[in-house]
């Protein structure tokens, strides 16, 4: 038995025999407190960690609680450029090769009605996440907006009216480590909901309704006009600022169905793991 003044063994740093490097051991459905910082200030929110490194094979285990004591080095505000400082301090604490860095969290951004100007604050999900190495990392940032989507369909076939629904659009976009400040979760939901029948809001009055049933009248889509028309927004930013490789969803919770309609379209590098 170790005396007190005795240093306890290191467990996790014993050699391994059996010759079998792990791609990824860690920590996943970690929820801790997250400053994220947007265009518009601070959003303070809980996020859904995953972090994970790479076991070489003459390791025993991965240092377990340098996940959570990173966590806790870094309770400023950060975005995605911090982020990437952050994967590259896992890598320096677990001494490790590769790594993977995830959080998940909502954020609420201030929406005023279209007409009466009435001011209420709306959800949306981010997911962000940095993986690889020190020299060669993969960042990524994707959001969920909901939004209304009207069938065309229903429009053109019914006498009157047409059925709607609330809809889901995802955006994800793999980011150049060098050009992450020009993105951030407010500019993919202000693409998001721009491609929709409709934006949808927390508080609205009559004349808000009025206006936005007859915009999504005006404006129908299908779910795969809503991935078309997202991806086309997305093929339309500039290169130089730095999309590597996008995915977008569509996900119509239909009104007349007791099923969802869905739909995926992404870039020819998105399945390129090296994008």
């Amino acid at each position: 038995m170790n005396s007190r003044s005795d240093p306890l063994p290191d467990v996790q740093a014993d050699a391994d025999r059996r010759n079998l490097p792990i791609q990824r051991a860690g920590i996943q459905g970690l929820r801790y407190p997250l400053s994220w910082q947007l265009r518009t200030g601070v959003q303070h929110s809980v996020a859904e960690f995953a972090l994970d490194v790479s076991v070489p094979a003459s390791q025993r285990g991965a240092h377990m609680s340098r996940f959570v004591g990173l966590l806790e080095e870094r309770r400023a505000p950060i975005d995605l450029e911090g982020l990437a400082a952050l994967h590259q301090r896992m890598l320096e604490r677990l001494d490790a090769l590769e790594g993977r860095l995830e959080a998940r969290f909502p954020i609420f951004l201030r929406k005023r009605a279209p007409v009466s100007g009435l001011e209420s604050l709306l959800d949306y999900q981010v997911a962000v996440q940095c993986e690889g190495s020190r020299q060669v990392r993969r960042v990524q940032l994707a959001v969920t907006a909901p939004v209304t989507s009207l069938c065309p369909c229903s429009r053109e076939v019914a006498d009157y009216g047409a059925h709607n629904q609330r809809s889901h659009l995802s955006l994800k976009l793999r980011i150049h480590p060098a050009r992450l400040h020009n993105f951030d979760p407010e500019r993919l939901v202000a693409i998001a909901e721009a491609q929709a029948s409709s934006e949808v809001y927390a508080l609205l009055k009559r004349v808000d309704e009025k206006f936005l049933t007859e915009r999504a009248y005006n404006n129908p889509k299908f779910v795969e006009d809503l991935v078309r028309d997202l991806a086309a927004a997305l093929d339309a930013i500039h290169p130089n600022e730095g999309i590597l490789a996008y995915c977008v969803q569509a996900e119509n919770f239909e009104s007349i169905h007791n099923h969802s309609a869905w739909a995926e379209l992404y870039s020819a590098a998105w399945r390129d793991p090296m994008a």
